[in-house]
């Protein structure tokens, strides 16, 4: 993409409606992984995300059908839709994984490192220029996350360094996914189809991770674990992702991504409520922080106000 096209949605500061429905966006995928949680005693973590991806896809059918979606029309996206397919399915795969091998409060803290890369990759690939002030936001919101999470456990052997770099390659495949959606003809594409080509092609590679793990049922899930994987099928994979690469066609990439900081903020919440843990007042600082953050990542920067000229010698490649 050239910087030309870039440059109107990297200096548009997110609407009122958009920062709500991104609000929205990570409550739902702060709960999700208390829902993974719930029903890992019943389904395995691969069959669970493979499952929740052959449940979304009729979904993604049916609302793009009725909205007039031509999702086998040759429109030159397919090549860039399964890009991102395999991208999608590996980055579930490596996460899922990578909790295996470290801590879930440190996988939460690497699994964030994606913000960082999104907005290095957008400067690279979409044009999109980040200033200092937002950089400074990016790095706030990250110093939240960790303070909300936690001091990591001291023993850190080779294996938990393992899960750490499972779980980064992770976020860097889910950069990677954002970026393909908004840098390539994807972006021309309806949102249920450009997810209905990740989605779709995740479900094999989620299939083959599931049988060479060794992951089986041994029992008739329970009804909450059927109703929570109805959840994580229609309402997380089916509705939220699509309305993410809905806004990511519209808004910058690196300025969306942030938000998603919020995400393990949310996560902690939901766990109060629903696993009984504790909230602190360190707790309380550190979703000051992130909010903080994020207030300055969405602040309109000179870099992205600057003169479409100066831009384009500043971010041509």
């Amino acid at each position: 993409m050239s910087a030309q096209q870039a440059m109107p949605s990297a200096g548009r500061p997110l609407s009122a409606g958009a920062i709500a429905l991104m609000l929205m966006l990570c409550m739902t995928w702060g709960f999700n992984q208390i829902a993974v949680k719930l029903v890992l005693p019943d389904i395995p973590p691969m069959l669970q995300a493979m499952f929740r991806s052959m449940g979304a896809l009729p979904v993604l059918f049916i609302v793009g059908s009725l909205r007039g979606v031509k999702f086998f029309e040759r429109d030159g996206t397919w090549k860039a839709g399964v890009i991102a397919g395999l991208m999608f399915g590996i980055e579930f795969v490596l996460i899922f994984q990578g909790l295996r091998f470290t801590p879930a409060s440190r996988a939460v803290v690497f699994l964030y490192t994606a913000p960082f890369f999104v907005a290095l990759g957008s400067y690279q690939v979409l044009g999109e220029r980040l200033g200092g002030t937002q950089w400074l936001g990016l790095a706030v919101s990250f110093a939240g996350v960790a303070l909300a999470i936690g001091v990591p456990q001291p023993n850190v052997d080779s294996q938990v360094l393992l899960g750490d770099l499972m779980i980064v390659a992770g976020a860097g495949l889910w950069a990677a996914t954002t970026l393909v959606a908004k840098g390539t003809r994807l972006r021309f594409a309806a949102p249920e189809k450009a997810l209905g080509y990740q989605v779709a092609t995740s479900i094999p590679i989620l299939g083959t991770a599931a049988w060479l793990f060794g992951e089986s049922i041994t029992h008739t899930p329970s009804p909450l674990s059927l109703g929570l994987m109805a959840f994580q099928a229609i309402w997380v994979v089916g509705t939220t992702f699509t309305l993410w690469f809905a806004l990511v066609k519209t808004y910058s990439a690196s300025k969306l991504s942030a938000f998603t900081f919020i995400t393990p903020l949310f996560g902690v919440v939901g766990s109060y409520f629903i696993m009984h843990d504790t909230l602190s007042l360190t707790f309380g600082a550190a979703a000051v922080l992130v909010i903080a953050g994020l207030f300055l990542v969405n602040r309109p920067s000179q870099v992205a106000a600057a003169p479409r000229d100066a831009l384009l010698n500043v971010t041509k490649t």
